[in-house]
């Protein structure tokens, strides 16, 4: 290895030259005043605040050492001088795997308790992921408890990026060694600010295309106009520049270049990011510690798998998720949950899962359900079973805490155990959720919380036995604040310097930051309650199904992918959620939650016809489909409840969605194996087209399938763009040849625009109402060939639902070069997988052979004007290789 090389002036030990002599540190002085000639030099849009999120005047901005200039309104009026001395390294040294400097701080800064003397670590954890992480060498901070993996990646032995320490040791940035491109540019700290609970950096940015830093109800490109993205797990519906329920820290950077870069900040506390026009990007923290990791690509695809070898790759779902699930809240007993479902399976809708939100339980009661109203209710799941249908509930958080002694186990349990979160004075925390008298909520960080929350789910599953758990108000949620006693006075209540949350308050709908968990106090673990719930909820449901388990859960945080799905919670029926329901699925399949979908038709407020019906065509592709409204809406939105055109048109795209269901689950085992991604930004499979840098309109299944939705009301054309190459519109098969265009596309009430890209093969299977059928009914291959005549695919197939999912399946690689359809086996697994009995090739010209076909006495029939051609009655195993051929 040649680290040497690949550093500029690490070798080098400037000022203090031992460790004890760098830790000694020494009280600050204040800033002085800013060199006019400096405040000159800075462009509006290179302005680094000094006054963040505070009222502004000359004096105090002066007294801070900082320049003052009013200009247009959004632009800082004060900010900070180019290389005000804020840090300056003072020791560095390399080591066989990166580097550890010291960095001491000059002068005061604006908040109390500046941490003087502060450690930079530098791990080059593989060729392309640099780990920098800065910390109090002298105290032992918070640290991120997830995402929970262990970090274990190849040392790096070619490195794609040089550190670079700055000449004046004021700054540093991460290099790409291939184009010099700064990729992580803190070459200036001017704002760079350390203290107790306030840390801020700023990187500069290679272009304006970024994307994630989630999750927000926003376009999927993010807004670079001194916009704030705040970072807080929020309750509330979704509303633009808003904190909502999750929090992921991660974005992906296009650059000019065509190549791409990734970053992710390990830091669960409270945090704004804010994007200023430079272009540059500006972290700030109310915890923790800076632990970034950087990933340099140089493909969007090759980020994204470099972000989940540290986050964790996302979970297998089982089989049946993947079918269309049926739900609402204000199902309010068992008989209407009865005629909810059987009015639409009477209409021909494939209703594969059914869920019950809140209704079933017995006074909101967490592992409880309603004797009276929901009276038989085990009876009904099993005959679910037999059907071949599944069942999910709705689980809260929040356990009732105002039921007499010795009459709710969930509650004596958990207090006999002392697993629940404690306020500042170490007694139960007391709050309220939907319980009636009050609630407390497990603490998911103790070790005892897992027998706890398997105890509870098992006793329930005993007596109901449900199929999938849904996690909701795990923010965690409070409809009061903080506490029935409320929150102490305290700097976690009411930090020195508060993000942009909403309400501007931390413990507005949730519990006092001053809560003591097993791993620290809410304030520093509020982001990851939802994850450690999700974590052990996925593996208690896969304990007592012995199975894969189906876990959808509201709040997130980076490695969630591993445990569960999401929804993008209580969103409105108009059409601008519809049209934000995009945006959000692409996100988070950045974030490596692939299992994602919207509430079909939305969740608060009346839905209509026109609105339902393209909802219907557009759910049945997210990778998650499930029609759910809320108890408050007097409009059903059930798919039968909307009439004729709605049913058919809910039909016909449910059809296809089942038919495609072994390339959708093909996809998902490819995202669990590699970390690729499923509903896909179409930048990420043409990444060297920067016409695809802000589409979010439109996506891609993997990268055989582009679903084009219809987004406003009264159109009967959608305008899309199709990149560059052969395309075949999914229902005619006629061939598109695009030089990278927009086209206009007429489409009538019933249909969702769909096209497949040449060069891919897809497989189906007959449509089945119920997803088990599917997976067991034979294989249509459709090949649909590129400008060279050539396709690519994969099938993989076991049994839906098994835990270990490397252990038991089939593998087939599938291939079209010069006239032959190649089926390879990769793996076989024990039970004989489906039979292939078609194969379809599209775009075949009438150059092909047909005497070939004729000898081996295929039934084949070639459609001229569509250049298709279909080949029938095949019955091939798959249980070995094999090849057929035409030309």
């Amino acid at each position: 290895m040649h680290f040497g090389q690949s550093l500029i002036l690490i070798c080098l030990v400037v000022g203090l030259g031992a460790e004890t002599e760098v830790l000694t540190g020494t009280p600050l002085p204040n800033p002085p005043r800013a060199n006019i000639s400096q405040c000159a030099l800075v462009n509006d849009n290179d302005r680094y605040d000094c006054i963040p999120r505070g009222n502004a005047t000359q004096e105090i901005c002066e007294l801070r050492g900082c320049c003052w200039s009013e200009t247009k309104a959004g632009i800082p009026p004060c900010f900070f001088q180019p290389k005000f001395l804020s840090y300056k390294f003072k020791n560095i040294t390399e080591k066989p795997d990166g580097l550890e400097a010291y960095l001491e701080r000059s002068y005061k800064s604006i908040y109390p308790n500046d941490i003087t003397v502060i450690k930079l670590i530098a791990t080059y954890q593989s060729d392309s992921t640099l780990r920098i992480k800065i910390i109090d060498p002298r105290r032992k901070r918070y640290e991120s408890i997830f995402p929970e993996k262990e970090i274990n990646t190849p040392r790096a032995r070619n490195p794609l990026y040089r550190l670079i320490i700055e000449k004046d040791y004021q700054g540093f940035k991460v290099v790409r060694v291939s184009d010099n491109t700064n990729i992580f540019d803190v070459s200036d700290l001017a704002n760079f600010i350390y203290s107790d609970q306030f840390i801020q950096i700023t990187t500069n940015l290679p272009s304006t295309y970024l994307y994630g830093l989630g999750e927000h109800k926003e376009r999927f490109k993010l807004q670079s106009n001194w916009t704030t993205y705040t970072l807080y797990s929020r309750d509330t519906s979704p509303l633009p520049n808003t904190n909502l329920y999750g929090s992921h820290p991660f974005y992906l950077c296009m650059e000019n270049s065509t190549k791409s870069h990734g970053l992710f900040l390990k830091n669960s506390n409270a945090m704004d990011i804010i994007i200023q026009p430079s272009p540059a990007l500006t972290f700030r923290t109310i915890g923790g510690i800076l632990d970034f990791f950087i990933f340099l690509g140089p493909t969007p695809s090759d980020v994204l798998k470099q972000y989940q070898e540290i986050i964790g790759k996302p979970k297998m779902p089982p089989y049946w998720s993947l079918g269309f699930h049926l739900s609402k809240f204000g199902l309010e007993d068992l008989e209407t949950t009865k005629d909810y479902i059987q009015r639409n399976l009477n209409v021909g809708i494939p209703v594969q899962t059914i869920w019950n939100d809140l209704d079933y339980m017995d006074q909101a009661n967490d592992f409880t359900y309603d004797k009276k109203n929901f009276n038989g209710l085990p009876e009904f799941v099993d005959s679910l079973h037999e059907q071949g249908r599944k069942y999910v509930v709705l689980f809260d958080p929040g356990v009732s805490a105002g039921e007499s002694e010795g009459s709710y186990p969930p509650f004596d349990k958990g207090n006999e155990l002392d697993i629940f979160i404690k306020n500042s004075s170490g007694q139960n925390l007391i709050a309220k959720v939907w319980n009636p008298v009050s609630t407390v909520y497990p603490d998911f960080t103790h070790p005892k919380t897992f027998e706890y929350w398997k105890l509870m789910m098992k006793s329930f599953h005993d007596d109901v036995a449900f199929d999938g758990a849904w996690l909701d108000m795990n923010e965690p949620s409070n409809m009061i604040q903080g506490s029935l006693n409320g929150c102490p006075d305290s700097e976690l209540e009411t930090p020195p310097y508060l993000p942009n949350v909403l309400e501007n308050s931390l413990n507005k709908k949730t519990i006092c930051m001053t809560a003591k968990q097993y791993a620290g106090v809410q304030y520093d673990l509020h982001n990851v309650f939802g994850i450690s719930e999700t974590n052990i909820t996925s593996k208690v449901v896969s304990e007592i199904l012995g199975e894969r388990s189906l876990v959808i859960a509201r709040s997130t945080f980076p490695g969630s992918g591993q445990y569960a799905g999401h929804w993008s919670g209580d969103i409105g029926s108009n059409w601008e959620d519809l049209r934000y329901s995009i945006p959000q699925l692409l996100d988070f399949s950045l974030f490596g939650m692939p299992l994602m979908g919207a509430d079909i038709c939305g969740f608060f407020g009346p839905s209509n016809e026109p609105l339902c019906n393209r909802w219907m065509q557009l759910g049945a592709f997210y990778p998650f489909s499930r029609n759910h409204n809320s108890k408050w809406t007097h409009q059903e939105q059930d798919p039968a409840s909307m009439g004729d055109r709605v049913i058919n048109s809910s039909k016909k795209a449910l059809e296809i969605r089942y038919t495609l269901l072994p390339y959708l689950y093909t996809l998902f085992w490819q995202a669990n194996q590699n970390g690729s991604t499923v509903a896909r930004p179409l930048l990420i499979e043409f990444p060297e087209d920067p016409n695809t840098y802000e589409i979010d309109t439109s996506f891609l299944w993997g990268s055989g399938l582009l679903i084009v939705p219809v987004l406003e009301e009264n159109k009967n054309s959608v305008a899309t763009y199709l990149p560059k190459g052969v395309w075949y519109n999914y229902y005619t098969r006629k061939i598109l040849r695009s030089v990278g265009e927009v086209i206009d596309i007429e489409v009538d009430d019933e249909t969702i625009p769909l096209f497949i890209q040449g060069g891919q093969i897809i497989p189906t299977q007959d449509f089945k109402p119920l997803t088990e059928d599917v997976r067991n009914s034979d294989l249509t291959i459709v090949a649909a060939l590129d400008e060279n005549g050539n396709a690519n695919g994969m099938f993989y197939w076991d049994d839906g639902i098994s835990i270990d999912v490397g252990k038991n399946y089939t593998l087939l690689s599938l291939k079209v070069r010069n006239g032959t359809l190649s089926v390879d086996v990769i793996n076989k697994s024990i039970e004989e997988p489906p039979k292939i009995k078609s194969i379809e090739i599209l775009g075949l010209d009438e150059s092909f052979n047909q005497r070939i076909l004729h000898q081996r006495q295929y039934d084949y029939v070639y459609n001229k004007e569509r250049q298709n051609l279909m080949i029938q009655n095949l019955n091939i195993n798959c249980s070995s290789s094999t090849s057929l051929q035409w030309s």
